[in-house]
């Protein structure tokens, strides 16, 4: 049977060892029989640029790399994981996608995305996301030593812990009405997103007909993956062990 694998928000880390073997599984049990893999965002906890190479990210990106001698490995950028660039892809096997990509699932056409440019009420977090994702700041960021960075990178995970526990569920959630807008955009009627850790298939109606968001969970309690075939979606996890 023909499959497709959709993976994100693993957030690995040399702190979470039970995350990285538990993808390591998946990687030589399941995936290097799929057709494709797609990772769609904050593959890592936080990524400070490809020059900050070490024992971790290299076994990551092997890993990932032996699966692409079998299957082609796609990856789209999340927020935690922008920076990640083609010399670090390179090594993985990984192919870049822009942050909205449409792609041919076995006769119908998906929109895949990270999902954070979705969450439109939450106003700071977008104007951060416009900033960091336009020109001027990712090369003024990559420029600065990795000790610098990486002093900006743990702060910022502190700030956003501590704003996330003032915010209301909905305002890290999707917006409907963006859902639907990006759907009609791009003529579709099925879109594969992760990044609110929120795993669902949800109906919905874009360009006047039936339509499904399909949701990819987190990675913190258990490795979640959605599998898809010529006639199904299902949304699996695999448990740490």
């Amino acid at each position: 049977m023909s499959f497709t694998y959709f993976i994100a928000d693993l957030h690995l880390s040399a702190d979470r060892p039970d995350i990285t073997e538990c993808l390591m599984r998946f990687l030589k049990e399941d995936a290097i029989n799929a057709d494709a893999l797609y990772v769609l965002g904050d593959l890592f906890e936080v990524w400070i640029g490809d020059d900050n190479v070490t024992p971790f990210n290299t076994a990551i990106a092997s890993a990932f790399k032996a699966v692409s001698q079998h299957c082609p490995i796609y990856f789209i950028h999340g927020n935690r994981d922008f920076a990640i660039r083609e010399k670090w892809l390179s090594k993985a096997g990984m192919t870049l996608l822009n942050e909205q990509e449409v792609v041919d699932l076995y006769g119908t056409p998906t929109l895949l995305t990270h999902g954070d440019e979705l969450c439109t009420r939450d106003v700071a977090y977008q104007k951060f996301r416009k900033k960091s994702r336009g020109w001027w700041w990712p090369r003024l960021m990559l420029a600065l030593p990795l000790w610098y960075r990486q002093r900006v990178a743990d702060n910022g995970r502190k700030e956003s812990k501590a704003k996330q526990q003032n915010l209301k569920p909905d305002i890290m959630d999707v917006t409907p009405e963006e859902v639907v807008k990006v759907m009609e955009k791009w003529g579709v009627q099925r879109m594969i997103h992760g990044h609110t850790h929120r795993p669902n298939i949800h109906s919905l109606t874009a360009n006047g007909k039936p339509a499904t968001r399909i949701v990819l969970g987190d990675w913190y309690d258990q490795g979640s993956v959605l599998k898809v075939t010529e006639n199904d979606v299902m949304l699996q996890k695999h448990n740490f062990s």
